[in-house]
């Protein structure tokens, strides 16, 4: 697989990696024997990056990780996990004290002694801007309970004011065929400034395998039933914020490019992995046919442009009027 670097730190992994919210909670139940078997999967077929978070079951992703780790102590593997979703969102949790305590706690629950890359996970606005908070987690750094550290975000905004700061080494961003803002202003300068591209909700939930339509139901404990307009947390994690029934629309437009050497799945995440600036997608896999597919994505050739500019001629028509101011 095609790796590619974290330039602030200089860590490689594949382009492709696996994120894991759904091997926690929030998507239906996965049991312990299948989320192992995903997990698996993904490293057999070349991913070297896995994305995770202490909310994530409460910790139940993290350790199910530390557990496969375990399994494969010569794996050469970049865990990526984030903090900060577990209490109430107050600028004031925000504290070294804080830092360490949620720190010490993905440590045991992943195993490990120091965490690869540890993300501040979608915080208040506030928390950006806070000078502080990057002493705190750079103090982590020279303590050796964290290598490195970035965020996660909702807006645009928040990502640029990361970057400007020195000891990020990563932004964590929603980008697919239907969230295209981080196009504009935050790929080329997270590639100017050498902070890793972490690209989010690839498949927009699921909306662009192309596997749904207006007759599909999903499980009461998925956030695809509870949260489409944002009753738990930020609706631009659902669908990217699109609506059920308009981001069908923007799919259906987009099934003529895919053509017949690849699913629509690896089609988006294929246009995730031209974009310039990305490091590493990050799809989610509820079985291990879903993680080997999402990983065949990266030896596709490169879309070809008229392709490009028909993917941004669907969003500008049906999409941007919608979200593209939004986060």
């Amino acid at each position: 697989m095609e790796q590619r670097t974290f330039g602030r730190i200089g860590r490689r992994v594949g382009v492709v990696g696996l994120g894991t919210w759904q091997l926690g909670a929030d998507w239906g139940r996965v049991d312990e024997t299948d989320a192992l078997a995903v997990l698996a999967a993904a490293v057999d077929s070349g991913v070297t990056f896995l994305d995770t978070a202490d909310v994530y079951g409460d910790g139940r992703s993290e350790q199910l990780i530390g557990r496969f780790l375990r399994s494969r102590p010569d794996a050469d593997l970049m865990v990526a996990t984030k903090m900060g979703r577990r209490v109430p969102q107050t600028p004031e949790a925000y504290t070294a004290e804080n830092f360490r305590a949620w720190t010490d706690r993905s440590r045991a629950n992943l195993g490990v002694d120091t965490l690869d890359l540890v993300q501040l996970h979608c915080p208040p606005t506030p928390v950006f801007h806070t000078d502080a908070v990057y002493d705190a987690l750079d103090d982590l750094v020279a303590a050796g309970r964290i290598a490195a550290y970035g965020v996660s975000v909702e807006t645009c905004e928040q990502a640029l004011t990361a970057i400007a700061r020195p000891g990020v080494a990563s932004v964590q961003i929603i980008l697919n065929a239907l969230r295209l803002k981080p196009l504009d202003e935050v790929l080329p300068a997270a590639a100017g400034a050498g902070v890793g591209i972490i690209a989010r909700v690839p498949l927009a939930s699921g909306l662009l395998s192309g596997r749904y339509d207006e007759s599909t139901v999903f499980a009461a404990d998925d956030h695809r039933s509870y949260n489409r307009h944002g009753e738990a947390f930020d609706v631009g994690e659902t669908f990217s914020g699109v609506d059920f029934d308009l981001g069908l629309a923007a799919v259906r437009r987009l099934a003529p490019l895919v053509g017949v050497d690849r699913t629509m799945a690896q089609f988006a995440l294929r246009w995730v992995i031209d974009q310039p600036g990305v490091t590493v997608v990050i799809p989610g896999a509820r079985d291990v046919g879903q993680a080997t597919g999402n990983t065949a994505a990266a030896a596709l050739p490169p879309l070809d442009p008229a392709t490009l500019a028909e993917v941004r001629a669907g969003y500008d028509e049906l999409v941007r009027p919608r979200v593209h101011d939004r986060w």
